[in-house]
């Protein structure tokens, strides 16, 4: 890794110059505030990724060459690699197929799957697009939450039987699982994947795994793969994740399903083209040097980010609750202490000139929270800190020299 990207210089990001950015994130966020709520991260782009983009931009830019994808496309010999390497599972490279980002490739898989009115058991609080794309193809989103208890945050299994056998005639046909979960940042356990794996043959369902965060899990936990548990947990599952969290290329917009069921791949590969859309050859060249070539840049980054979790822990500001983050660059913060109502983002947003993610937005189980974003420098996630810190304390002189009411 060169100079301009060593742990140094990713350490050190300048305030001024992250303001000027004009992505999501920063853009959105306005004069003076620090945005910390997209789930974005501020690193500059791995040096293998620049590099690859920029050999392709000297080459061809025509058409690209993957228009059948029956024998996994450009990038499955390359997931299935180093999913062995990472996790021990080496997946079948020809049932893989492309899309532009996590939410189209579910989107499809739930279109050729399953019929309007089908339900889809996941847990809450949840990543708000997952609940947009169920709701806007007809199908309905069958919540169930995930709770904290002494342990940290938990799912009950029974709970989750319950649910989906409430819905009666089969109408419970998909089980939706994000791990590691956004937005409490747990790594589900080998035994609480068992448990789903039960409820998934027991209600004959299919899985849809969002495991885009997996390479963002802090040792010493580790991820396990839905599909790794069995053969024939394989053959129900499919597999999305991309490198828009670990590395950063949300706007590149290339994503991965592995679609372990022969008749959902077949549905799939009958609508490709033009329906789905297709990924550009920029994009693929992007995710493909940063699944060979990246993992020094992203060994850094983690580095950095595990720094940033425990000063998290150290400096968060006084009645705010929050398990350290077992992976992701995102906290789930509980301000529900704070008497500052329901959705606790516009107070940090007006008061402390910090961007937060609004925690009722996550849906059931988000009301008092917060999702805090830390990836970024120290330097800049202890500004944010002490400006919520600063905002909270003169929240208090005020009530309590008669200005601000508790629940104002």
């Amino acid at each position: 890794m060169n100079a301009d990207t060593s742990l140094a210089a990713l350490d050190s990001l300048d305030l001024s110059r992250l303001s000027q950015r004009d992505g999501e994130k920063w853009a959105t966020a306005g004069d003076g505030m620090l945005a910390s709520w997209v789930a974005d991260m501020d690193f500059p782009t791995a040096p293998a990724i620049r590099q690859a983009l920029l050999r392709r931009a000297d080459g061809d830019l025509g058409y690209p060459p993957w228009f059948d994808e029956s024998r996994g496309g450009p990038l499955g010999e390359v997931f299935a690699e180093r999913t062995r390497h990472r996790y021990g599972h080496r997946p079948d490279p020809t049932h893989v197929r492309l899309f532009t980002d996590i939410n189209q490739a579910m989107l499809a898989t739930l279109q050729v799957a399953t019929d309007p009115g089908d339900a889809v058991l996941l847990h809450t609080p949840v990543c708000p697009p997952f609940v947009d794309v169920i709701e806007r193809i007809g199908r309905r989103a069958l919540t169930v939450p995930i709770q904290e208890d002494e342990g940290g945050w938990e799912f009950d299994p029974a709970l989750m039987e319950r649910t989906a056998a409430d819905e009666g005639s089969g109408r419970c046909r998909v089980l939706f699982l994000v791990n590691p979960h956004n937005p409490t940042g747990r790594v589900f356990r080998r035994d609480e994947l068992e448990s789903l794996a039960e409820l998934v043959l027991k209600f004959n369902l299919l899985v849809i795994s969002d495991e885009v965060h997996a390479d963002l899990t802090h040792a010493p936990h580790q991820h396990i793969p839905f599909a790794s548990l069995s053969p024939e947990i394989a053959a129900r599952t499919v597999t999305l994740t991309s490198g828009s969290k670990a590395f950063n290329l949300a706007g590149i917009r290339c994503a991965l399903a592995h679609i372990g069921p022969q008749a959902v791949r077949d549905a799939v590969d009958a609508q490709r083209g033009l329906l789905f859309g297709q990924v550009g050859v920029l994009a693929v060249e992007a995710l493909k040097a940063a699944w060979t070539s990246g993992d020094a840049w992203l060994d850094e980054v983690l580095a950095i980010l595990d720094r940033n979790r425990r000063l998290l822990a150290e400096r968060l500001p006084e009645r705010i609750r929050c398990r350290t983050p077992e992976a992701t660059f995102l906290a789930w913060l509980d301000c529900r202490q704070l008497g500052i109502g329901p959705d606790p983002m516009p107070f940090f947003r007006d008061e402390a000139k910090v961007l937060l993610f609004s925690g009722p937005a996550f849906g059931a189980g988000g009301d008092g929270f917060v999702r805090l974003n830390f990836g970024t420098s120290p330097q800049v996630l202890e500004e944010t800190l002490e400006r919520m810190s600063a905002a909270l304390r003169r929240r208090t002189s005020e009530t309590a020299s008669g200005g601000l009411g508790p629940s104002e």
